[in-house]
């Protein structure tokens, strides 16, 4: 067990959030930009931030977290399914169940309404459930080390 959690938080872990703070920076940002200067929905504005982010976080994974060679479509489509799962994932729980805690308790700050504030909070949340759900998804799937 032990020698998995070595290999599990070894170097490339570190990499990979290194990368994600920058690739989080970038689709974050853009993320609340969409929601609170657009006004677009939770949905459209994580979806376009995530598109966008994910551009940068590939090329950054692929090249410098795991230093992988392959070559051709495939590298690129098993990203991207794991992008789509990941994101699926992390927003179908986080979107739902953030409103409902909001809501059921009335939660808000800096003058904003519930919804928004709900709106804000399930972002957040989605963007750690992601994280998590990418590290795992990237490192056994979408970058795996060939045998």
């Amino acid at each position: 067990m032990k020698s998995f959690i070595r290999q599990f938080f070894d170097i490339k872990f570190w990499k990979f959030i290194l990368v994600g703070i920058l690739n989080t920076a970038v689709g974050t940002g853009l993320q609340f930009l969409f929601f609170n200067l657009f006004g677009w929905n939770e949905w459209i504005s994580s979806l376009i931030g995530y598109i966008l982010g994910s551009i940068l976080s590939y090329f950054l994974n692929k090249y410098f977290t795991f230093k992988n060679s392959e070559k051709g479509w495939k590298p690129v489509a098993r990203f991207a399914l794991n992008i789509a799962i990941c994101y699926t994932l992390a927003y179908t729980i986080a979107i739902p169940l953030t409103k409902w805690i909001c809501t059921a308790n009335s939660l808000t700050m800096f003058g904003w309404s519930v919804e928004t504030f709900a709106g804000n909070c399930s972002m957040i949340v989605g963007s750690c459930l992601f994280v998590a759900f990418n590290y795992i998804g990237q490192r056994f799937f979408a970058f795996k080390e060939k045998n």
